[in-house]
């Protein structure tokens, strides 16, 4: 459905942490293999599924988890609020080059109004993963006033504790490239921990201007076992920010594909397996 092959690895991962070119060199051994890509066709809304399955044997389906989590809290509407991809997008193909003027020619080079621009904003990001990490570098690219960085979770030790010894997978407080860039800049960690949103703040033009926060306690649900972060009252602060970008995930297959090939869903909108089983 884009004009280039690639998904996420393409448009939702920055240039300086997955150079395109690698990703054209694998698309050149496909097509030498035989691999035909049809650019710009968006199946469910532009093409058919009844047409895919009447002229080919078999269809796979691999679009991916595009289903943004979204935050649905009182202000939501508000202008200069974005899904974290969608950010991530627009400054890829804003710096792509541009094939009318040659390869080394740049189609805008970031101008005014060619990207969804961080440039002189507060930032506020609402996500502590590698998505929201990624917003965090390039937003700092961009030349943003500040950055934040909401995480739900509480901060991990920077040590590894007694019960997570090597060989397992250290649980230990990671700083990626994005958080390093902007403790550089502005001299402390853009993450606060055990923190979400709880409402966006406009000013008289719509545009969102702070938003309102509220930190969080692990506390064991009773009827599930499972451990809930909860609000814990009495917390709640006012931050500034003129952008912001979720960064909260995602929640599987997009309803029209699914819909379009009448592929049955979970109560987490993943594809339905058979307990115990990842075959569909």
């Amino acid at each position: 459905r884009e004009d280039k092959a690639g998904g996420l690895l393409r448009y939702g991962i920055p240039n300086m942490k997955l150079e395109k070119h690698i990703i054209d060199r694998k698309i050149a051994v496909m097509e030498q293999e035989g691999v035909t890509f049809v650019y710009n066709c968006n199946v469910g809304k532009d093409k058919k599924a009844a047409e895919l399955l009447k002229e080919y044997d078999r269809v796979i389906l691999a679009c991916g988890a595009k289903n943004p989590r979204d935050i649905k809290v009182p202000g939501r509407d508000a202008k200069g609020i974005y899904f974290a991809v969608d950010f991530l997008t627009s400054t890829t193909k804003a710096l792509w080059a541009d094939p009318e003027k040659g390869k080394e020619a740049k189609a805008s080079l970031l101008k005014a109004g060619s990207c969804i621009s961080a440039k002189g904003k507060r930032v506020m990001i609402i996500g502590g993963g590698d998505t929201g990490n990624d917003c965090c570098g390039t937003a700092m690219r961009h030349g943003a006033k500040s950055v934040l960085q909401l995480e739900m979770m509480p901060k991990a030790p920077d040590q590894r504790a007694e019960n997570n010894p090597w060989p397992e997978w250290p649980k230990i407080c990671k700083t990626d490239y994005g958080q390093e860039e902007a403790i550089a800049v502005f001299g402390h960690d853009p993450r606060i921990y055990q923190t979400t949103v709880t409402e966006f703040i406009k000013n008289k033009k719509g545009e969102v201007c702070q938003i309102k926060t509220v930190k969080l306690t692990p506390k064991k649900d009773e009827k599930s076992g499972r451990m809930m972060m909860v609000p814990v009252e009495g917390t709640e602060e006012i931050l500034p920010a003129d952008l912001v970008l979720i960064a909260a995930g995602f929640l599987g297959s997009q309803k029209y594909v699914t819909d379009a090939f009448k592929v049955e869903v979970n109560q987490r909108t993943n594809v339905k397996t058979g307990d115990g089983k990842y075959q569909t």
